[in-house]
């Protein structure tokens, strides 16, 4: 295994659907053979923008706990832990954001975009604007080599880097290194309506769903927009139902080319095949989630591990800071 560590997480904000999967989790658990992994369910920052409705976040932990561990994250393996049981979190976050231009937060791409897209909340507060600045304490506090992250997130990791340089330049020391990007393979999965999937549009599949909830959503889905009756030909690059082939049965995705290009199969057959694709795909986390659901006792075990571990990092890293700025 290699000696380079990644640090990722997540916000403990509602249920873990597909695209959580394909787009984090599948990688999450692939790094796990290759680096040492330190994973964060990171209950600060889901406080930060869910502090007007927090008293369903404790829950959303242990969902999230359950998740991980039945997709495949392994505590033998990784670390695994809740961000607020290693308060150096906060701590390293103090000290970087005495030191974080204003300007750096506010031409934030995804501050500006979440400002002006969600209206249901009110995001204008200083936590929210500072979000970046913890997600830097995150990572720099386990030195990490490299951040598991979507495109869209890379403006998120070059601001940690020019925090870190920042800090390293200021008090002349090299004390935190740049942070390279591991881009997931897959590319995003839009929700069973076409758009960004997302437990606000209620257009999600969510990995603790029924086999019974996976059908009737699949069979929801927003196919072909072009295709109105059952002869048409299809056009299978612009219908989502066969992206989801492409990531969860890729097999089949050239039989399901050819049905629908020559008008074989209507839209209904075709959605209710996929559903039996994915309820086969997700059995296995299904299986797993409900043996590790009767062990309440083991979530708790393992999160309190998790943080020991993470803190025996977490606490070296922050006597260095402190030699630094004080010494």
């Amino acid at each position: 295994m290699s000696s380079k560590r990644v640090f990722s997480g997540m916000r403990p904000t509602g249920k873990l659907h597909l695209g959580h999967l394909v787009g984090a989790l599948d990688n999450w658990v692939h790094l796990q053979d290759t680096h040492q992994c330190v994973y964060s369910i990171v209950d600060w920052h889901a406080l930060m923008g869910e502090y007007e409705n927090s008293r369903n976040i404790r829950s959303y932990v242990y969902d999230m706990a359950l998740d991980w561990l039945s997709c495949g994250i392994d505590p033998r393996k990784s670390i695994v832990f809740l961000q607020s049981d290693v308060p150096e979190h906060l701590e390293l976050q103090m000290f970087l954001s005495c030191l974080t231009p204003l300007g750096w937060l506010e031409r934030n791409p995804t501050y500006k975009e979440q400002l002006r897209e969600i209206t249901t909340r009110d995001l204008q507060t200083y936590a929210f604007l500072g979000y970046p600045v913890l997600q830097a304490a995150d990572i720099l506090l386990y030195k990490a080599d490299a951040v598991p992250i979507g495109e869209d997130q890379l403006p998120h990791l070059e601001l940690t880097r020019e925090i870190a340089r920042r800090f390293n330049s200021m008090y002349g020391v090299e004390l935190f290194k740049d942070c390279a990007s591991i881009l997931t393979p897959t590319s995003r999965l839009l929700g069973l309506d076409n758009r960004k999937m997302s437990k606000s549009y209620g257009n999600t599949i969510n990995l603790s769903d029924t086999a019974e909830e996976i059908a009737v959503k699949v069979r929801n889905m927003v196919t072909d927009p072009k295709r109105q009756r059952l002869k048409d030909p299809g056009h299978p690059d612009e219908c989502n139902v066969f992206s989801y082939y492409k990531a969860f049965a890729p097999g089949k995705a050239d039989a399901v080319r050819d049905w629908c290009v020559n008008a074989n199969k209507g839209c209904t057959d075709c959605k209710k095949i996929m559903a039996d694709e994915i309820i086969e795909y997700l059995r296995p986390v299904r299986e797993a989630r409900s043996k590790l659901a009767k062990d309440r006792a083991y979530l708790d075990e393992v999160l309190k591990d998790g943080a020991l571990r993470a803190r025996d990092v977490a606490v070296k890293t922050m006597a260095e800071v402190r030699k630094a700025v004080f010494s």
